[in-house]
């Protein structure tokens, strides 16, 4: 099986917005802006970061969604009173953001609870550049941590060989530090071992279930599970779903097929469906799907036709790929909100145990799965 390495530079950088964000956080919380005081104009942020206005303006509006800054009609921007040292702010570490399309939106419901006046968000970055997922994640905990910062958020890494060394290492530090964590996503633990973390995600197992009985009333006979190498504890929970619609079915365990490989791998797909009889495939996620896709279309097979697939996450180019893909619709941004309140009531009640809270999505339909009705 060929496996893919990333290499250092490939690592995204943060939006310009995002560090425009950062600067002036950091310049509110040490006190540089004083509660009440004016902060620089947007021509005169517009000249110091060398951006657009428009990038400007996001970044201000990112701040009064905050709740660190009000913005006055003819006269400018100025720190919110409640903003200062006083105002908890909490840290995210998410390794796959930017490059995994749920996070941005997971991001925004945080922004936009109802009680974001009483906190702030630090989306942090690496002071060093060409680093890679792993490296950076274990800086910004350490950044967290000399910040002596309210919570933290944290994606645990996935698609690693080191990813269980690297999520301990940082769990640990945090803990050391007494700093709350609640998981967004996934646990650090394959199932059946539970993290001592609240967890806040997609009800993962449901989704799997709903996908491949969605694949079995369309008539598929021969359904594949698609997954890449070291997937998190999100997969195996549809990949468990997958299963228990298939025996629902009536369906003998001998007939379900799990495929632990790269999609966009056109050697190593060849060969599975060379060497095993499939008509559907149900991917772990979007990305996955796509690079399925475009693997299946290189490869000469048509979708539906031949082989239906699907997704999971309903990301914004699901619908705009060769085949719009049928697949189930997180909702990111309630479990922003979600994984605030989950923070908020872990700091209130340290002692609580380790919660799943798992909310529901919904099947999005469209032509992969050669349908476009439920």
């Amino acid at each position: 099986m060929k496996r893919k390495t990333e290499s250092a530079d490939q690592t995204p950088k943060r939006p310009m917005y995002v560090q425009i964000v950062e600067n002036l956080r950091a310049g509110i919380v040490s006190g540089q802006y004083r509660s009440g005081s004016k902060l620089p104009s947007e021509a005169e942020l517009v000249r110091k970061f060398g951006v657009s206005r428009m990038t400007v303006v996001k970044a201000m509006q990112q701040l009064q969604q905050d709740g660190l800054l009000t913005r006055r009609a003819g006269s400018g921007s100025f720190v919110s009173p409640s903003s200062g040292k006083d105002l908890p702010t909490y840290g995210l570490i998410i390794p796959d953001l930017g490059q995994t399309e749920i996070f941005e939106p997971i991001c925004q419901g945080m922004s936009r609870s109802s009680d974001n006046a009483g906190h702030s968000l630090s989306w942090g970055h690496s002071p060093l550049k060409n680093v890679g997922r792993e490296e950076e994640a274990e800086l910004l905990c350490q950044q967290y941590i000399a910040q002596q910062i309210s919570g933290v958020f944290f994606a645990p890494v996935e698609f690693s060989s080191k990813r269980d060394l690297v999520n301990g290492r940082i769990l640990s530090a945090l803990k050391a530090a007494r700093i709350p964590v609640v998981l967004l996503d996934r646990c650090v633990l394959d199932f059946p071992e539970r993290s001592a973390y609240d967890v806040v995600g997609l009800d993962n197992r449901r989704a799997g279930y709903i996908v491949a009985n969605h694949l079995v009333r369309q008539g598929a006979q021969h359904i594949a599970f698609l997954a890449e190498p070291n997937s998190a504890e999100t997969v195996t929970d549809r990949i468990q779903g997958y299963h228990e619609a298939l025996h629902a079915d009536g369906r003998e365990r001998t007939r379900s097929l799990l495929i632990r490989e790269d999609g966009s791998d056109v050697a190593s797909i060849e060969a599975v469906l060379k060497n095993n009889k499939i008509d559907a495939i149900q991917c772990a996620n979007d990305h996955t799907a796509a690079k399925l896709m475009r693997t299946l279309i290189t490869l000469g097979v048509r979708i539906p036709e031949d082989i239906r697939i699907t997704g999971v996450d309903d990301v914004k180019y699901a619908s705009l790929l060769p085949v719009p893909l049928t697949t189930f619709h997180q909702p990111c941004t309630d479990i922003g909100l979600a994984a605030v309140a989950a923070m908020k009531e872990r700091i209130a009640n340290p002692h609580l145990p380790g919660r799943s809270i798992t909310l529901n999505g919904h099947l999005v339909i469209r032509q992969s799965c050669g349908s476009t009705v439920n």
